[in-house]
């Protein structure tokens, strides 16, 4: 049997192998950090949450922040993401 010495390409239909619970990252834009930091308080609540500023655009426009936090399974962390990009002060989630 011979060993292929170039790995597959990612495939979008391969699910990650995530260990749970575990740290996650997202990273959130919007126009203003303060209404990006009440809404990433109201849905992912205070505990075990860390916010940082990330970056913020050249003419001020929109910031960026990155929420960490300890996702207990697949749902959750979905249903974190999906949270974050229906809130009315969020543009953006990665």
């Amino acid at each position: 049997m011979t060993m292929d010495p170039f790995p597959k390409p990612f495939s979008c239909k391969e699910k990650a192998q995530i260990d749970y619970p575990c740290s996650w990252l997202y990273k959130v834009i919007g126009l203003d950090e303060e209404h990006l930091r009440k809404a990433i308080e109201t849905v992912c609540g205070t505990k075990n949450l860390l916010i940082t500023r990330s970056h913020t655009s050249s003419g001020g426009k929109y910031c960026s922040l990155n929420v960490e936090l300890i996702v207990e399974d697949d749902s959750s962390r979905l249903a974190h993401y999906r949270n974050l990009k229906n809130h009315a002060a969020v543009k953006v989630v990665l």
